[in-house]
């Protein structure tokens, strides 16, 4: 059999796609290398509390809407599924009642939440979604005599946000999150209504993934 010539423009192009073809796939291999990151991610935001302010005790409760500060700390199973437990510091709340007209009073929560979540990588923007579960304990109450809540809370939380790359390894975070946090109302002892907070809790701040 006799070798095959090509003309040589034809082989000058074979040569030329074959080196751009190289370098795509040695830059594509250099970009997923250097845009490996590790498993933890911490983030620390500036969220606003918003009350659903639910109330059946009659007396028209509402707890006050405040900013606070919240920090999470995240591991990721995979570049989709990871685990974030949400951490803040007891946070000082003011009770009111409408039909009273005044302030029945002052207390503390602190509102720790564990969530699962999927993320949606999309080359440096990154949404994701979450459920979880919510504890809130309850202390310092300094109500009208003869009124008491109860200490605990259990709920389910829900939760949709994004994170933004700034630079490697540094996001911006924009987080929503939906918290069922319910306490029993009494008086002298006896159950008079439920107030829920169900809070609604905008959040924005950084994000460091190492």
């Amino acid at each position: 059999m006799f070798p095959v010539l090509y003309p040589l423009p034809f082989m000058k192009k074979l040569l030329i796609a074959a080196a751009i073809l190289s370098t795509l796939l040695s830059g594509a291999a250099l970009a997923q290398q250097t845009t490996a990151e590790g498993p933890w991610m911490v983030r620390a935001r500036a969220v606003h509390l918003d009350s659903a302010n639910g109330d059946s005790t009659g007396l028209g409760l509402s707890m006050n809407s405040k900013w606070m500060p919240e920090a999470d700390v995240s591991y990721f199973f995979s570049p989709n599924m990871a685990l974030e437990l949400v951490l803040t510091v007891p946070q000082k709340q003011t009770l009111t009642s409408s039909v009273l007209g005044a302030d029945v009073g002052t207390f503390k929560h602190l509102p720790p939440t564990l969530l699962a979540q999927y993320h949606f990588p999309m080359n440096g923007f990154k949404p994701y979604v979450g459920a979880g579960l919510n504890y809130t304990r309850f202390s310092s109450a300094n109500l009208l005599p003869g009124v008491s809540m109860d200490k605990d809370s259990w709920g389910g939380a829900l939760q949709v946000g994004v994170d933004i790359a700034l630079t490697k390894g540094v996001y911006l975070n924009l987080d929503l999150k939906k918290v069922m946090i319910r306490t029993d109302v009494k008086l002298a002892g006896a159950k008079i209504g439920e107030f829920k907070a169900d809070p609604l809790l905008l959040g924005v701040g950084l994000g460091w993934r190492f």
